[in-house]
Parts: C-alpha cells; sequence; structure tokens
C-alpha cells in the first residue's frame, strides 16, 4: 500500500491526495506539522533529505518527492491514470510547461502569501515582502486567465495532471489576498475541476494512520 507524509494545510500535499482519490488508490495517511518542525526529525529526513513534504511512499518501499514529480509517476505507473497523463510528444512538453510555470511563476507567489497568513503573525520583513509577492501572483494569474479564456483546461483540452497541480493552490488563492472575482475564465475552470469525479476538498484530510514519522 501507498504511504503518504504531508502536512494538511499544504497545497502540495493536496495534488497528491487529489489524485490518489481520483485515481481510487488506497494509502495510508500520516499528517506532519511542518510549523512544529516535524519534517526535520531524522526519522523523516531518511525518507526526504530536504526535509520537505509530501512524501509518497510506494508499496516497494521507496520515498517519492517533490509533489509535481509524483503526478507524473501516477499518471505513467499506475494503469488508472494514464488517463491523467499526456498522450502524445506535443503534450508531454505543454503538461510540463505548466508544471515548471506552477513550481516557478506561481506557487512561490501565490502559495507563499498564503502560507504567511496563516502564520499566528507575519514578521516585519514579510509584511514588507507581501506586495511584491501578490504582484508577481497575479501576473501568474493573469497568464492562466489568457489560456483559460480559449480552453477548458490546460492540455489537450481535457482534465490532467497539470490541472491538478495549478488546481491545488489557485483554488486557496483568496486565503493569501488575491481577488479571483477578476478572472472569469479561470473561476469557471476552477468549477470544471471541482465538478471532476471523486473530487476531495483540500479540507478533506483522511485519518492519520499511525505516527507522522
Amino acid at each position: 500500500m501507498y504511504r503518504l507524509y504531508d502536512d494538511p494545510i499544504s497545497g502540495n500535499g493536496y495534488k497528491v491526495r487529489l489524485a490518489l482519490a481520483q485515481l481510487r488508490i488506497d494509502y495510508r495517511y500520516h499528517a506532519l506539522d511542518v510549523l512544529k518542525g516535524e519534517t526535520r526529525q531524522p526519522t523523516f529526513l531518511t525518507k526526504n533529505p530536504l526535509g520537505k513534504i509530501p512524501v509518497l511512499e510506494t508499496p516497494d518501499g521507496r520515498f517519492l518527492s517533490e509533489s509535481n514529480a509524483i503526478l507524473w509517476y501516477l499518471a505513467g505507473a499506475h494503469p488508472a491514470g494514464r488517463s491523467f497523463g499526456p498522450a502524445t510528444p506535443d503534450e508531454e512538453y505543454e503538461t510540463l510547461r505548466w508544471m515548471f510555470f506552477e513550481q516557478y511563476s506561481h506557487e512561490p507567489n501565490i502559495a507563499v502569501a498564503r502560507f504567511w497568513r496563516h502564520l499566528p503573525e507575519m514578521s516585519e520583513l514579510q509584511h514588507k515582502m507581501l506586495p511584491e509577492r501578490l504582484e508577481k501572483g497575479y501576473q501568474a494569474l493573469a497568464v492562466m486567465e489568457k489560456h483559460l479564456t480559449g480552453a477548458d483546461y490546460f492540455v489537450g483540452n481535457r482534465y490532467g495532471i497539470a490541472d491538478i497541480a495549478l488546481y491545488a493552490y489557485s483554488h486557496v488563492a483568496e486565503e493569501g489576498g488575491f481577488d479571483l472575482s477578476v478572472y472569469p475564465a479561470l473561476g469557471a475552470w476552477l468549477k470544471r475541476v471541482a465538478r471532476q469525479p471523486n473530487h476531495v476538498a483540500i479540507t478533506d484530510v483522511p485519518a492519520a494512520a499511525g505516527t507522522a514519522a
């Protein structure tokens, strides 16, 4: 059985939880609290030396890290996931392009703004840096809006792992202070993703199994 090590608030972890749910893959959930330093404990560092979640443990005992790489793995390695993955070299390129965009231009701004606003109190430096994060986050949302004005989904006009990667933090962007009402095409896409079979909300966290370590 698969095991997922994750912090319930993490959008990166949510990507994997959503994919596992939609692929009907059984797994055991191990919750960790990043703010309490649980990902820096020696037992977890044996699973990912970078001390980052999510980590997906495969049935054969391997530990997979980096959320978008895990999505790519599930789309290729699991029979049910192939309908979510790219079908042609062009779709492979487009899928990777959007997933790299998510990690380089989208997540560092939208996810970080959300994370800071979930802290008990932001530091003076975080308050100072927040306007830049918002500005760059809006730039990323505008790129998505332009694409979605002419397409229902991001690759091949069908739901796939690029949509999962971008949906995770986009649908909770307002928690970071972003106004999504100015992006009607993006808003319609969010609703389409939420209507996908076996969709689970970011707040639908499985019961933790055993210890977090």
